[in-house]
């Protein structure tokens, strides 16, 4: 869901380390108030219950819910973001296999905290055009990366890798995603296994 970004911001910037944990302790109260009840019924009544804090309080940091859920997104991409800076800065694997396997894991380490919670934030939450800007360069930052890396791979046999290489971050993406956060999520290590398996599989097949 777009949303326009008036009552997407937070209210104030802490500048003092026990607003700054105030503003935190606000924040993983949300977390587990979505997971657990979903996004309509996670209500800013039953954050600031958990949290600790009156409703006055919570409003003097968020103007509503959806401002808390947009800087949860927001925090779990920039997680993303730098695991996926750390990776890059590293020296890539020889073998394609571990080349995807270091993709694969990369992304299902970002979705293990709480599955309930990304599954919240990805099908329910608003989404500003500052965060839409961002989760767009980042897709675009991983598919050039990637694209790299396959184009000059002696072990990749498509011909066409550019929209090959846009498979595979898709699918990635989406496949962890969606069997972690499922009801009876997949087994991480099967999924990182069968998942390295059929998409190297499909990068090497002759064409």
């Amino acid at each position: 869901m777009t949303t326009d970004r008036r009552g997407l911001q937070p209210r104030k910037q802490p500048r003092q380390a026990r607003a700054e944990a105030t503003r935190q302790r606000i924040l993983t109260a949300a977390a587990h108030v979505f997971a657990e009840y979903g996004y309509a019924a996670g209500t800013t009544n039953r954050i600031a219950e958990r949290a600790r804090v009156s409703i006055g309080s919570l409003y003097q940091y968020y103007p509503n819910k959806d401002a808390i859920l947009v800087e949860l997104v927001t925090r779990h991409l920039d997680a993303g973001i730098a695991a996926a800076g750390r990776h890059q800065d590293g020296e890539a694997p020889e073998s394609l296999e571990e080349t995807i396997r270091l993709f694969v894991r990369t992304s299902i380490d970002n979705h293990l905290d709480d599955p309930q919670l990304l599954r919240v934030m990805a099908e329910q939450g608003p989404r500003s055009p500052e965060l839409l800007d961002k989760i767009s360069r980042h897709g675009r930052e991983r598919i050039a990366y990637a694209h790299e890396l396959f184009a000059r791979h002696p072990e990749v046999r498509v011909a066409d890798t550019r929209t090959a290489t846009r498979l595979v971050v898709s699918t990635i993406e989406l496949v962890v995603h969606q069997l972690l956060a499922a009801p009876d999520p997949v087994d991480s290590a099967r999924l990182e296994d069968e998942l390295v398996t059929m998409l190297t599989g499909y990068l090497t097949a002759a064409r």
